[in-house]
């Protein structure tokens, strides 16, 4: 009884801390986002500027809504077409992370190409992937796939190899073995930092569909901005970037949300600590 008392004061205030850190975390950048907005409508306004040239974000709003449906099929497209490229995106980063780690003779072999591939401009080989497979999805998922693979494969490995020695050591004293460890040790621990990895793939998943289908493509977002930019609807074109804006936030916020679902312990650890997560 007497542990229930003091203890519901503390996780009472807990609670308090957790909920003020979300309320500040989401109404810094909300009052950020409107002020600039705030800015950017009395720019155009009073300004003396082109409506043409720079829409009001009002303006831009209205056209938006009033374009959904067309706007709406675009999405679905992109996203589709997203969530292949960045599946396998991931499982492609998931699998060469845990390769490059168990096995050193091919992490020496492959981790150089990995890095020397991400010097390669993909506006130079997207041209040449759709003379090779068309204008169809294979050719989008490969340039979503080779620009999300290498976040997820660095970070993820970046984890594997920063597992902690002593835990392994204590495994292995227990007559733990390599899979053992693997599964129980350098798997978990690695967790965080491949969602870090997962994170900043999941934004790059968007633009490298946009992009994809700037270069042949019949639907899609980046469809919907290239014949908005041929009809000289300014409007309709920072609609569409806003809305890719809200889309890759929204996925952002997933994975954060699915990584507090996975690791709850790592937060618990680092509230524990003081540090702010």
């Amino acid at each position: 009884m007497t542990t229930e008392i003091f203890d519901t004061p503390q996780k009472t205030r807990l609670s308090g801390k957790i909920l003020y850190s979300m309320v500040v975390r989401v109404a810094a950048p909300a009052f950020t986002l409107l002020l600039l907005f705030a800015i950017w409508q009395g720019y155009a306004v009073w300004g003396g500027i082109n409506p043409i040239i720079l829409p009001s974000p009002v303006h831009v709003f209205q056209v938006t809504v009033e374009n959904w449906h067309n706007l709406r099929l675009a999405i679905n497209t992109t996203l589709y077409e997203t969530a292949i490229g960045f599946g396998w995106a991931l499982l492609f980063g998931a699998v060469s992370a845990m390769l490059l780690d168990l096995v050193p003779a091919l992490r020496r072999g492959l981790y150089p190409i990995f890095v020397a591939s991400q010097s390669i401009p993909i506006v130079a080989i997207a041209p040449l992937l759709q003379l090779w497979f068309g204008v169809g999805l294979s050719a989008k998922v490969i340039v979503i796939v080779l620009s999300c693979f290498f976040p997820v494969t660095v970070a993820g490995l970046d984890g594997l190899r920063a597992s902690d020695p002593d835990l392994i050591r204590l495994y292995r004293t227990f007559g733990a073995g390599r899979w053992r460890i693997f599964r129980s040790v350098r798997l978990p621990g690695a967790l965080p930092s491949f969602f870090s990895g997962i994170r900043i793939a999941i934004s790059y998943s968007v633009i490298g569909a946009i992009f994809s289908e700037y270069i042949g493509s019949t639907q899609g977002l980046g469809v919907y901005m290239l014949d908005s930019q041929h009809a000289f609807r300014i409007d309709l074109v920072i609609g569409a970037v806003l809305v890719t804006a809200l889309i890759s936030v929204a996925l952002f916020v997933s994975v954060m949300g699915i990584e507090r679902l996975t690791v709850p312990w790592f937060y618990a650890e680092r509230r524990s600590k003081g540090l702010s997560d």
